[in-house]
């Protein structure tokens, strides 16, 4: 009965064997053709893209603050055609000189007296000075935040997650732990402006060589763009955190 059963299957086996299978070539091309649009797809959208929001932020740009500009001064006013930038550039040069006037003396007494006045109101207050502190520390050389990137055990020991240093915790949350805490941004994916604050102690982070614009792409990208390791940096590894208990506080 085996040898019968095993007979019949190897009769199917020979049948398939003998089928004739698609014609050479016939699906060949279709498939490189397929592959062909995705690589260019590949390679056009993202240059399609970047030029078509740079363009639309130079139009509105335009639209708005060219404006200011009196006719007379105006290119377009003696040119039979229109020249895309002139906002732009007339906006660069504005807060060049208002960054100028603001680092002399005068400059200085003023902002001191309009900080004071924006302090006195009770909603203004918060908004201007949470978004001068995000600027001043993304705009500032001698800052360190959102410079590296991180890796830490979240959401729980043996999973590791990207994170970027934000700064040393300081004030009320340091002094009520005993380990020494540092500032993690944890950012959602493919979205990195949302995330979360994590406090984690300091030997528990894992320091990577990688760029900041290296780790926003691989978050981006959900993992599929990582930075190849003969573009790193060359540095001393920093070694891997021990797996110790979460430190509990009463």
């Amino acid at each position: 009965m085996d040898e019968g059963v095993r007979g019949g299957a190897e009769r199917r086996e020979g049948e398939e064997q003998r089928r004739p299978g698609p014609p050479p070539g016939r699906f060949g091309l279709a498939t490189k053709l397929r592959n062909y649009f995705l690589a260019g797809v590949i390679v056009a959208a993202p240059i399609g893209i970047t030029f078509f929001i740079v363009w639309q932020v130079v139009q509105v740009v335009d639209d708005n603050v060219g404006k200011l500009l009196p006719d007379r001064y105006n290119p377009e006013t003696y040119l039979p055609f229109s020249v895309p930038g002139i906002g732009v550039l007339l906006m660069v040069v504005l807060i060049t000189l208002i960054g100028m006037f603001a680092a002399g003396f005068v400059g200085r007494a003023i902002m001191r007296t309009s900080e004071r006045l924006l302090n006195r109101m009770p909603v203004i207050r918060s908004i201007y000075g949470t978004l001068k502190q995000i600027f001043e520390t993304v705009f500032s050389h001698s800052s360190q935040s959102f410079r590296e990137v991180v890796l830490i055990e979240y959401p729980r020991r043996g999973i590791w997650a990207i994170g970027f240093l934000t700064g040393t915790t300081r004030g009320e949350i340091q002094e009520r732990v005993e380990p020494k805490l540092l500032n993690i941004f944890l950012p959602t994916t493919p979205n990195p402006t949302s995330g979360f604050l994590l406090f984690v102690p300091k030997e528990d982070v894992l320091h990577l060589d990688m760029s900041v614009e290296d780790g926003i792409k691989m978050v981006i990208s959900s993992g599929i763009v990582a930075p190849e390791p003969g573009t790193l940096p060359v540095r001393q590894r920093s070694p891997q955190p021990a797996a110790s208990p979460p430190v509990t506080v009463g």
